[in-house]
């Protein structure tokens, strides 16, 4: 199939430039903690959105990922050691701004024996102890699909479990050449089974090359592993290193995608172009929790 990469993004993919108030404050608190933000470091569009209401996804495990995604602009390399005083300055940040639903995110730490779950764990309990009323969802690495890693982070009871499929099987060599698909599958499954009060969730792409027939058995395999939340998204180019797009979505196709999930049973779908797991996760949590 020949590749053609769009020249200019159509007009509902155009966001202003991130600024205003809250949104300088909300980048001086990030610096004078010394804490990360998958906002910023994987270049999300939402961030001006996001950060203007005072809402972030915290990205904790450091900056650098040990896995070389396609799609991501996190940086790749060899990681620092451990910081344990880190989840204590995220519960403080997610205090400050009066946040009653944070997510918590991370690099890959590969070389970690439990690939940084207890800091997970560490994270979500500071959160409760400093924000009583404030909901914590996590999105993790697939911990290599390890059970008893796994097992450290729903232990510690996050209110929803967030592993994203990313995409397709057949593009995840070139998409996500560490991992594997039916790994991160099993993990939501174990993630819905060590506690199947807490919503599971997860997401992918879209404009990598994926056919709909390849895209609905995505979501069928996510409903048969007791994935309660779907997100859907654009994928868009973080610099001419990464995977080139092969086409934009058009809006119909992300809504038609909507009503088929709802039909096969998910509990909230989201889906749009500028869809990510933590945009509007507060609303996504709601969303699943009550009756259809």
């Amino acid at each position: 199939m020949t590749t053609i990469i769009p020249q200019r993004r159509p007009e509902w993919l155009r966001v202003r430039p991130p600024s205003g108030k809250n949104y300088d404050e909300l980048k001086d608190l990030m610096r004078g903690q010394s804490l990360h933000t998958v906002c910023e470091e994987a270049r999300c569009p939402n961030i001006g959105e996001c950060w203007g209401h005072k809402t972030a996804t915290f990205m904790i495990l450091g900056r650098v990922c040990t896995r070389s995604c396609g799609f991501c602009a996190v940086e790749t390399g060899r990681p620092m050691g451990m910081d344990w005083e880190e989840p204590k300055r995220v519960a403080e940040a997610a205090q400050h701004m009066g946040l009653r639903h944070a997510v918590v995110t991370s690099v890959n730490r590969d070389e970690l024996k439990d690939g940084g779950a207890g800091v997970f764990a560490s994270t979500i309990r500071w959160i409760r102890r400093l924000n009583p009323e404030c909901k914590v969802e996590v999105l993790t690495p697939d911990f290599k699909g390890i059970y008893d890693a796994l097992k450290v982070v729903i232990d510690a009871k996050p209110d929803v479990f967030n592993h994203n499929v990313e995409t397709i099987p057949r593009l995840y060599k070139r998409v996500r050449p560490q991992a594997v698909y039916e790994r991160s599958l099993q993990v939501l499954k174990w993630a819905k089974e060590m506690n199947p009060a807490a919503p599971t969730k997860s997401g992918f792409m879209l404009g990598l090359g994926e056919t709909t027939d390849e895209i609905l058995q995505v979501m069928r395999d996510m409903r048969e592993h007791d994935v309660d939340i779907l997100t859907i998204g654009q994928y868009l180019r973080p610099s001419f290193q990464h995977l080139p797009i092969q086409r934009y979505v058009p809006l119909e196709e992300f809504a038609a995608l909507k009503a088929e999930g709802k039909k096969m049973g998910f509990r909230h779908v989201e889906s749009g172009p500028f869809v990510r797991s933590s945009y509007h996760a507060h609303e996504q949590a709601e969303g699943a929790t009550k009756e259809e």
